[in-house]
């Protein structure tokens, strides 16, 4: 069955989408309004790097590939070593001027990208893949200075003539192991509740899959995100946090910054958040710190690194 793995941030960051979109219109145009459908649009159009999203990576991408090959970024506004890599590879694709098109995923802004680069086994950003004639191979995992990039696309590029699969005249094989899933329907609908932000369309979604499957953990997941959302909706993000820093000894004020933070993206500092706040408290405040701790864990896979260290964090809070 295709990956029905939800992002946390990725679900609901309507903010990183709007920035994609804004970043492809700036791309286009800067090269003169070319536009960037499928095929080899990419040359013609003088666009070699375009943002793609869950919905247009099937034809931005795996068809575009038919015709010419696709290196796709997997990036995220976070992280430091996607800045280094990113501007390496736009640079190279230019120089390339339509040999290669280069697609960039933001992994905050688009959820199901991100689960099928997870599927694929990759835990880390930046992460680069090589797309050709329909089929996705791991390339690169994490940034490396220019001179190495470009020595590693020539390589690529060497190997793929040598094993004879680049595409030739769009006649290249349609189907392959590398060629994106089609995503459950059930969870596509949970999906775009969530996205267009209808919290209460989303539970229903989620509770139909829970009905019939009862130890689905995904959608297990997708309610807890749910009623994060939900607790979070309303919420004056930037107050939340400041009065949390004013009040740490506030329970409920660490809590709600915690779901904030959460919310926002930074996992790492909501969980931080509410260990400090288990060390520093006692009886009914630690407990409530604690099981808050816990539910927040629900909203990420619990093979997620971070949860993991989180949980190790917890312990040692504890005893």
């Amino acid at each position: 069955m295709a990956s029905r793995d939800f992002s946390l941030h990725g679900a609901v960051d309507l903010g990183a989408r709007q920035a994609a979109a804004k970043r492809q219109q700036e791309r286009r145009a800067q090269a003169g309004g070319g536009g960037a459908a499928g095929g080899g649009a990419g040359a013609a159009g003088g666009v070699h790097v375009v943002d793609v999203t869950d919905q247009t990576f099937n034809t931005e991408v795996v068809e575009r590939s038919r015709s010419v090959p696709v290196l796709v970024d997997f990036w995220a506004e976070w992280c430091g070593p996607c800045k280094q890599l990113g501007p390496i590879l736009e640079r190279l694709a230019e120089e390339a001027a339509g040999q290669w098109v280069l697609a960039k995923v933001d992994i905050d802004a688009n959820p199901q990208l991100a689960a099928y680069m997870q599927q694929m086994g990759v835990r880390g950003i930046p992460f680069v893949a090589v797309v050709v004639a329909g089929q996705l191979m791991p390339f690169l995992n994490g940034a490396a200075p220019e001179p190495q990039v470009r020595q590693a696309i020539g390589q690529l590029f060497e190997a793929l003539r040598q094993e004879g699969i680049l595409p030739e005249d769009g006649q290249a094989p349609a189907e392959g192991p590398g060629v994106m899933p089609e995503v459950d329907p059930a969870y596509a609908e949970a999906e775009a509740a969530l996205q267009r932000g209808d919290m209460d369309a989303a539970k229903d979604a989620f509770q139909r899959i829970l009905d019939s499957s009862p130890q689905d953990t995904e959608a297990k997941r997708g309610l807890a995100l749910v009623e994060l959302s939900r607790r979070v909706g309303g919420i004056d993000a930037g107050q939340a946090l400041r009065e949390a820093d004013e009040q740490p000894g506030d329970v409920a004020r660490q809590t709600r910054a915690a779901d904030v933070e959460l919310l926002s993206g930074r996992i790492e500092d909501a969980f931080e958040r509410l260990v400090a706040t288990v060390r520093r408290t006692s009886g009914d405040d630690r407990d409530t710190a604690r099981k808050h701790l816990l539910s927040l864990f629900e909203v990420l896979p619990s093979d997620d690194p971070r949860v993991t260290q989180a949980r190790r964090r917890l312990q040692s809070a504890l005893f």
